[in-house]
């Protein structure tokens, strides 16, 4: 498939010499109705305007388990991935039990707090009430849907799953055919596709309780425990829910010059990031890989962060 997809970019460039000769990468993202996609597509145009002789395009995904299986087949040349599920991925362990990917970080660019996100009239008060519920745990294939079932595990919940796209669980749950979904944040804002439902429905937040955070906290620390400050959308209340890091990630076949022109790109905007998601207004990527990274850095990743003294800790030290 992504030889295809090269081949027909290659073909729209014929008419440049020059531009004929850059190589194409294929981004993986998620839903196109996500704000993540948005950033996505900023990505690109840095790529493309800032990494000399590379032209990236970015193809719509089921998001980071998606983007893992597709970089796996050789379908896509680097992806949106979450911390959590890349650190599972690159260790061999839940949904990869003994196969381990080949799964490297370029960086990470927010945190991704899990929204609850539920209509105010579907009778649902606390995460408890929605056993038996029709409720839909994150677009399927992504890193929320597969966290969601693991944090619903944990915490002795459950619901009546439902299946489905992004654009697919939105329309459902404004014709009350479902009672909600779990959807990341941006930011400490709410997602782009739940202020939609919010035009023309009512909505509810649910938090975790003291006592879920805590049994999170002792039992999952692959994923984090945020308290959301009131004000995620307007009138809504501040709550605690889990969260995780969401990056980009890339195999090692990607050469190291390649890798390195990317990571710069990025990391030298100061801008259009920003433009595509308000909540990185002012954010300093370096530090976000820093804080939830969880698996060892792309080597051409890894220079760019030595060229500006910053000492990686072992855990993203890229392997010997």
């Amino acid at each position: 498939m992504k030889r295809l997809v090269h081949a027909l970019l290659g073909a729209t460039l014929l008419a440049g010499p020059v531009a004929a000769q850059n190589k194409d990468l294929l981004i993986g993202s998620t839903s196109a109705s996500s704000s993540h996609y948005g950033y996505f597509v900023a990505v690109g145009q840095l790529i493309n305007e800032n990494a000399e002789g590379l032209r990236a395009s970015v193809v719509e995904t089921g998001a980071t388990m998606d983007n893992i299986r597709r970089m796996a087949r050789d379908q896509v040349d680097l992806g949106l991935v979450t911390t959590n599920v890349a650190q599972h991925a690159a260790a061999g362990t839940n949904a990869f039990e003994g196969n381990p990917q080949d799964l490297q970080l370029l960086w990470v660019y927010t945190g991704a707090p899990q929204n609850v996100v539920v209509r105010a009239d579907a009778g649902v008060s606390d995460l408890s009430s929605l056993e038996g519920v029709r409720f839909n745990p994150g677009i399927k294939g992504s890193a929320t849907e597969a966290t969601t079932e693991a944090v619903f595990a944990t915490l002795g919940l459950s619901a009546d799953y439902v299946r489905g796209s992004t654009t697919d669980v939105v329309g459902m749950i404004k014709d009350n055919r479902v009672a909600g979904y779990v959807k990341s944040g941006s930011g400490n804002k709410l997602d782009g596709s739940t202020m939609d439902i919010a035009t023309s429905t009512d909505i509810a937040i649910l938090g975790l309780t003291s006592e879920q955070a805590d049994k999170l906290k002792a039992e999952m620390p692959d994923i984090s425990v945020v308290d959301i400050p009131e004000g995620a959308a307007d009138g809504v209340p501040a709550y605690t829910t889990w969260s995780f890091g969401v990056g980009v990630a890339a195999p090692s076949s990607m050469d190291e010059d390649t890798a390195y022109k990317i990571v710069k790109a990025i990391m030298e905007d100061d801008s259009a990031q920003a433009n595509a998601m308000a909540s990185l207004k002012g954010a300093n990527l370096a530090d976000m890989t820093l804080q939830f990274g969880t698996v060892p850095l792309h080597p051409g990743a890894a220079r760019w962060f030595e060229e500006q003294g910053i000492e990686l800790p072992a855990k993203l030290k890229p392997s010997e």
